[in-house]
């Protein structure tokens, strides 16, 4: 898509963009804004290659955002604003397909291959035929039509005729491109299939989070994307971090007189002309051979690196090349002849369900383990899986004795997709979820709108040891020789009750018990001593809030001088910051407002361990709006929350968490709450409107 002038060009031309605007020719501007913008998301999530920082790519949208906005009328489709969804969709209508969407024939071994292939000679009618070989994604189908060089629909594959159109949910999916140099070809439409796919690690990410939220995870990436493409919010599918791959031109139409180009005469030129165009295609992984024993070679060879791929594959996809001969090789009603998928050996087996352990965790809740006559599947023996909560037991119908179906795919928890229940003998027993805690005997409780019943019994031994280990933890405090072996030794023994103690453990009693030498005592002092240094957000992370991930503790940490300032912060204004919704908010507010939690943090803070944002507190608050308070209510329409209080930090005001005397200004958009009102009966605060904020922010310079 690119050459390499070209994107030294478009560097200079980013970094031009950001230092400074063309404040004569505002088109112009527009344009180079574009251009850039789409090479910095060709090279991320294209290329994943990013060339900018987040700032700087964020700087550079808002600029177009703006101009955009005081412009409209040089607005235009393929704009990268254009990705922004305006609301949510309350159905997604049925659209057809230009050219059936069809399913694949599949073989498992050499001897369907080479018999595949002497049928497509036979139907060829010669001896000689080019295969192309490529991965087959374990993702969602989508369809995707320029019209023009411009993306104008994106559907589902549907039945295969007919699919529901999601285009607004496709142009969340920044690795597709809202237009491309089709024209140039002289293409005037041209229909393109692929699959929707989601990253290895940003999926384990979701499972991770969804299991720390009580839910059971998604047994594969495959229903993650496809789940996620029929998501009616399409501001939620932006979030999850799809990304595509497009290996098929199944249509197109040329202009008046134009010849097919070359890159349209074989399947391997026509995926390395989108991969060129800024598509995300396998041009990278096909292959091209003249011996179906050359493509069997290759896919025995391929499927032992399959892990090594950033996303599932489960398979390879055999293609006749030329696309003359697919023509004269046509396709059934059900898959083309021209093409056939080699599938990998399954990541599925069965197994006995034996028993059910319940495991309590450092929020309290309650998990029930599946215990199963050890399988190995994709290269790992499993013999325990976590079923997540009772209702997961209860909808799957599981009981003990059950013959189960488990899958695992890729580095995914292993997962029971359902029990055989027509192999069942009427010996199975119902599994009973225990009404009390398994540790401690508390009574268990559940919340009315969670699934996990939870132990609030917060000195439930299990819990203690859970929290100090988390506290330890890589992600968090990274106190290297503390791990779950050590962290229940010590806490047995006494010598550990509490996180705080951590930082004045008894190293006579430590050096005393077998298998800690002097080295490893040496060791295990340092780690701790080192992880008073850690930033302010592994801190957050590490005091295990509940919902609270690493990249919501970062947020927390980046919004304050010092944790202490999260003592103030109601719901509201915790729903300010990106990615907090009221269920965190709730959480955080909640943790930071009880008693004993506030008193580990003065303990830790007295052991010398960091808990103030650096970056933050050294920040300069001299300016225009020195000694000036600001808060901020209701909706406010043309900017963020956090980038209004930005600006007032940034000339010297400073942000309050409530509606008090101390407060200077209240910046009100729509649908003001209680603190409105508040503020009117305090009768001393100045009430602004955002335009008046913003004229505020202007005349401060």
């Amino acid at each position: 898509m690119y050459t390499a002038d070209d994107e030294k060009h478009l560097y200079k031309q980013a970094k031009s963009l950001i230092e400074r605007s063309n404040d004569k020719n505002f088109e112009q501007e527009i344009q180079q804004l574009r251009e850039v913008i789409n090479y910095a998301d060709w090279k991320y999530y294209v290329q994943d290659e990013p060339v900018l920082s987040d700032f700087e790519y964020d700087t550079l949208f808002k600029k177009l955002k703006h101009l955009e906005d005081s412009y409209p009328e040089l607005v235009t489709s393929d704009s990268p604003t254009q990705r922004v969804a305006k609301g949510i969709s309350e159905k997604f209508p049925p659209v057809s397909h230009l050219v059936p969407m069809l399913s694949l024939d599949n073989t498992y071994n050499a001897e369907d291959l080479r018999d595949w292939d002497r049928r497509c000679k036979e139907l060829a009618e010669t001896e000689e035929i080019e295969y192309c070989v490529e991965p087959k994604y374990d993702g969602a189908g989508i369809s995707l039509i320029y019209e023009d060089g411009k993306l104008t629909r994106g559907a589902t594959r549907g039945d295969g005729v007919m699919g529901e159109e999601i285009t607004i949910n496709i142009k969340q999916i920044k690795a597709i491109p809202l237009s491309a140099a089709f024209t140039k070809k002289h293409v005037e439409q041209i229909e393109i299939r692929g699959e929707v796919v989601i990253h290895k690690k940003v999926f384990d990410a979701f499972n991770k989070q969804r299991v720390a939220d009580g839910l059971a995870p998604l047994a594969n990436p495959r229903n993650a994307a496809s789940g996620t493409l029929r998501i009616l919010d399409p501001t939620e599918v932006r979030k999850r971090g799809l990304t595509a791959i497009l290996y098929h031109i199944s249509y197109y139409t040329l202009g008046k007189g134009a010849q097919r180009p070359k890159e349209l005469e074989t399947h391997y030129d026509a995926i390395q002309w989108l991969y060129q165009l800024g598509f995300p295609s396998p041009a990278k992984e096909m292959r091209v051979y003249n011996k179906i024993d050359d493509v069997i070679e290759h896919c025995h060879a391929f499927e032992k690196r399959r892990d090594e791929l950033p996303f599932e594959v489960d398979g390879l996809v055999i293609k006749v090349n030329h696309f003359n001969l697919q023509d004269r090789m046509g396709q059934t009603t059900h898959h083309p002849r021209w093409a056939v998928a080699f599938k990998f050996k399954a990541r599925q087996a069965t197994s006995v369900l034996r028993k059910v352990e319940f495991q309590v965790g450092r929020t309290g809740a309650v998990t029930p383990v599946a215990k199963i006559d050890p399988v190995p599947i994709g290269g790992v023996t499993v013999s325990s899986i976590s079923l997540f909560n009772e209702d997961v037991v209860r909808e799957k119908d599981l009981h003990i004795g059950d013959t189960v179906l488990v899958e695992r795919a890729g580095d995914v928890i292993p997962y029971i997709v359902k029990p055989l229940t027509e192999l069942r003998t009427g010996e199975e027993k119902k599994i009973h979820f225990p009404t009390h805690c398994p540790v401690c005997g508390e009574l268990l409780e559940k919340a009315q709108d969670e699934a996990a019943w939870r132990c609030i019994n917060i000195n439930c031994p299990v819990q203690v040891v859970e929290r100090m280990m988390h506290f330890a933890s890589k992600d968090a405090m990274d106190i290297r020789n503390l791990g779950e072996a050590n962290v229940n030794k010590f806490y047995e023994l006494g010598i550990l009750k509490s996180i705080p103690d951590i930082y004045h453990l008894d190293w006579d009693k430590i050096q005393a018990l077998e298998g800690f030498g002097e080295k490893s005592v040496t060791k295990l002092q340092q780690a701790i001593e080192n992880s008073k240094q850690q930033p302010l957000n592994r801190v957050i992370y590490g005091l295990g809030i509940r919902y609270v991930g690493e990249a919501t503790a970062k947020t927390l940490a980046s919004a304050v001088g010092h944790i202490r300032e999260l003592y103030d912060w109601d719901v509201e204004k915790l729903c300010t910051l990106d990615d907090v919704g009221p269920k965190v908010a709730a959480s955080v507010s909640h943790f930071f407002k009880a008693h004993e939690n506030r008193h580990i943090i003065d303990l830790l803070e007295k052991e010398g361990l960091n808990l103030a944002n650096v970056h933050k507190e050294h920040k300069q608050h001299s300016g225009p709006l020195e000694a000036k308070t600001f808060l901020f209510t209701g909706t406010l329409n043309q900017l963020k929350r956090s980038e209004a209080e930005k600006m007032v930090e940034d000339k010297g005001g400073s942000i309050l968490g409530g509606v008090s005397s101390k407060l200077s200004y209240l910046v009100v958009g729509e649908d003001a709450g209680s603190k409105l009102e508040k503020a009117k009966k305090l009768g001393t605060v100045t009430i602004l409107t955002e335009q008046e904020f913003l004229d505020m922010i202007n005349k401060a310079g």
